[in-house]
């Protein structure tokens, strides 16, 4: 068998070259480029590709810059990949020769300047980096001054929450990034806020202003003081003049928080104008009430003067009344509602409230033992309490007038003593003692055809002979003790007659005209 033609030789190999530095940093650089270029210039196609897939998934987690940066891990091992090229690009372009530009030292001219590349990508990168960290901090503060103003068309208690978020963010940019575009704006967004927060003020509605104005007093003890300015004191003056004309209007209305207004302006604002107007306020409101005791509802301004006898009094206490002045409005109050009481039991009669009447009647007699109407309160009692028995003695008030020329006499056919009271042209009251000899009837007796109380012969009955004009008085024989029920007569007088009343007992008390 004939032999085959001769084996092809391989061709040789391109000589290794001498190592060659400059070639070496030149590819590195190339290579630190991130887009492969020193092993492109080695015909090192497989790596080139390598670089350029690490390089666009390093973008793809850098791009687009936004707030939160680069991830630390991404950062971190494109790095790794970039010097690693370049180390291993050094390694091979020390002896490989290049395709293009053949020259070492123009190679290495053209990596330091593709050194711009990622230098420039890195600032170009920083700089989106922090527009995009502004643009979140604007975003934040703009999304705080929208929940300020929908806090505003809600009343402050709702809106609480709202407002304490916002003033964390506010916070939070202006101490943490002072030198944002955001932070520079937390002054106009903090004025709105003052302004949103005590609107109630501006509106005049200075109750509903009182708890916001006194929440914007803490404002300054969470934010940076620089960042305040005058806002600081903002409201003081309007919490002052709130906490005044919410407590006038609760002291006109006769309402009780209006002690809690004042007391809070006097201890919070103590040498403030609005404090000075709190005494000539309080003293206006009693002279008012005094007034009111001649009017049309004098129990009503009794009671008035003394609920602010109590409130003043208290507000007194509360407040420091460092000049008396709070006190003195309050004993006055106090002598004041006290002396009313007489009008006020006299209004209670005219309207036919004869229980009341004869309650603040008696109360005012005990109570002003020297006071020029005492007499007339005391009659009036004494007619109020015969009116609940006999209403017609209740149609006109009684007079101071005494005595008369009809004699009548008043005995006790009881065992027990008796208050003789009546009312007419003469108003008085006198006790009988109980008769010792006396019982009380039965039924039977009363249907017995002899009964007739007050005439048995040989029995001392108790007696009293009294002097009153012609008219008509009513009697009321009111038992002490027991249970009893009193006993009434109308009598009409005439002169020259003699008459008797009788007082006895049966189940009730009875009476009998002579």
């Amino acid at each position: 068998m004939p032999p085959g033609p001769p084996p092809v030789p391989a061709p040789p190999s391109t000589p290794a070259g001498p190592p060659d530095v400059a070639r070496a940093v030149a590819v590195a650089l190339l290579n630190l480029s991130g887009l492969g270029l020193g092993y492109a210039l080695l015909r090192r196609r497989f790596e080139t590709a390598a670089c350029w897939v690490a390089t666009g998934l390093f973008l793809s987690f850098a791009l687009p810059a936004d707030a939160d940066g680069v991830p630390g891990a991404a950062l971190a091992g494109y790095a790794v990949v970039l010097l690693a090229a370049a180390a291993h690009g050094a390694s091979v372009g020390l002896r490989a020769p290049l395709v293009r530009p053949g020259s070492a030292p123009l190679a290495l001219l053209l990596g330091v300047l593709l050194l711009a590349v990622p230098a420039g990508g890195a600032l170009w990168y920083l700089d989106a980096h922090d527009e995009a960290v502004e643009q979140q901090l604007l975003g934040r503060l703009e999304r705080a001054d929208d929940m300020v103003a929908a806090g505003g068309r809600q009343p402050f208690r709702a809106a609480r929450a709202d407002y304490l978020t916002a003033l964390d963010v506010y916070r939070d940019l202006a101490a943490d990034h002072p030198g944002s575009r955001a932070a520079h704006k937390v002054p106009d967004s903090l004025r709105t806020y003052y302004t949103t927060v005590g609107a109630p003020y501006g509106h005049r509605q200075y109750c509903d202003a009182v708890e916001p104005l006194k929440y914007l007093r803490t404002v300054p003890a969470t934010m940076p003081k620089d960042r305040l300015g005058p806002l600081a004191h903002w409201p003081d003056d309007r919490l002052a003049t709130a906490l005044y004309e919410c407590g006038a209007q609760g002291l006109a209305a006769g309402e009780a928080d209006w002690v809690t207004r004042f007391g809070d302006l006097l201890n919070t604002f103590p040498r403030s104008g609005p404090a000075a107007r709190v005494v000539p306020a309080v003293d206006s409101a009693v002279r008012t009430a005094e007034k009111a005791v001649g009017g049309d509802e004098p129990c009503a301004a009794v009671e008035r003067l003394h609920t602010l006898d109590t409130r003043i009094g208290d507000l007194s206490q509360s407040a420091g009344d460092t000049d008396g002045g709070l006190a003195k409005a309050a004993g006055r109050a106090g002598r004041s509602g006290d002396s009313g009481g007489y009008a006020c039991g006299v209004d209670q009669y005219r309207d036919g409230d004869f229980a009341a009447a004869q309650k603040t009647m008696e109360q005012f007699a005990a109570d002003h033992r020297h006071d020029r109407n005492r007499t007339r309160a005391q009659k009036t009692a004494i007619a109020a309490e015969v009116a609940q028995t006999l209403p017609a003695a209740g149609r006109k008030l009684p007079t101071t007038t005494s005595g008369g020329g009809i004699s009548v006499t008043v005995k006790n056919d009881s065992p027990d003593d008796i208050t003789v009271l009546y009312t007419g042209p003469v108003t008085g009251s006198f006790i009988l003692k109980g008769c010792g000899s006396c019982r009380s009837y039965t039924f039977a007796d009363r249907l017995a055809a002899h009964f007739k109380p007050c005439s048995h012969s040989g029995r001392d009955y108790p007696q009293r002979t009294i002097g009153l004009p012609a008219g008509t008085t009513y009697f009321v024989h009111k038992p002490h003790g027991g249970t009893a029920t009193p006993a009434s007569d109308t009598a009409k007088l005439r002169p020259g007659y003699l008459y008797t009343e009788c007082a006895y007992s049966t189940q009730g008390l009875g009476s009998s005209v002579n």
